[in-house]
C-alpha cells in the first residue's frame, strides 16, 4: 500500500508541474521512475514511450498506466493514471469555476511566455534521451529522414507514419 501510495504521488507531482504535455513529462517520469526508484531499467524506459506514443490516448496516461500495471499489476496502473490525470482535471476544475472571466489575460500572456521556453527545453531534453535508445542503423536514419519529409513538406497525419514505420520495421527485422 505505501508503494502504491508513493506511485501516485509521484504521477500526481509530475502531472501537477508539468506544462506542455507528455513529451515535456518524460524526463521527469524517466528521473523519478528509472533513476530514484529504480522500478524499470532505463532501455525498458524507452520501450514504454516508444509504445505509449504509438497507441491511442495520451502519452503521460499511457506511461502511467504501463508504469502502473508493470510494478504493481492492475491497483498500480489505475493509482498511476489517478496520480497522472487528476492535477489536470482539479486545475481546468478551478479555472473554469473561479477564474474565467476575472482573469486578466495580459498577466496569462505573460505567464506563458515564461512557461513556453521550458517547455521546449523539457521536450529537447526528452528528444536526446530518446534518441539514445535508437540503434544507429541505415533502417533508423532512412525512418527519421523519411518521417520528417513526410511530416512537413507532404503532411502526412503522423498516426499513418507510425503504422507504416511498424510494418516497416516488422518486414525488415522479421527474420531476427
Amino acid at each position: 500500500m505505501k508503494e502504491l501510495i508513493k506511485l501516485f504521488l509521484i504521477f500526481f507531482r509530475i502531472g501537477a508541474f508539468t506544462f506542455g504535455g507528455g513529451y515535456a513529462m518524460i524526463p521527469l517520469i524517466e528521473e523519478e521512475i528509472v533513476n530514484k526508484n529504480q522500478w524499470i531499467e532505463e532501455e525498458e524506459f524507452l520501450d514504454i514511450i516508444a509504445l505509449a506514443q504509438s497507441i491511442p490516448g495520451a502519452l503521460a496516461v499511457n506511461t502511467a498506466a504501463y508504469i502502473g500495471y508493470r510494478k504493481f499489476g492492475f491497483l498500480g496502473a489505475v493509482t498511476a493514471c489517478l496520480g497522472a490525470v487528476l492535477p489536470s482535471f482539479f486545475i481546468i476544475l478551478i479555472i473554469a469555476k473561479f477564474l474565467i472571466g476575472t482573469m486578466d489575460k495580459r498577466l496569462i500572456e505573460k505567464i506563458f511566455k515564461g512557461i513556453r521556453p521550458a517547455v521546449v527545453s523539457l521536450i529537447l531534453v526528452a528528444f536526446f534521451k530518446l534518441k539514445k535508445g535508437v540503434n544507429k542503423t541505415a533502417f533508423s536514419y532512412v525512418v527519421v529522414t523519411a518521417t520528417i519529409l513526410l511530416v512537413t513538406v507532404f503532411k502526412v497525419h503522423p498516426i499513418f507514419i507510425i503504422i507504416m514505420s511498424g510494418i516497416f520495421g516488422y518486414l525488415c527485422f522479421q527474420k531476427e
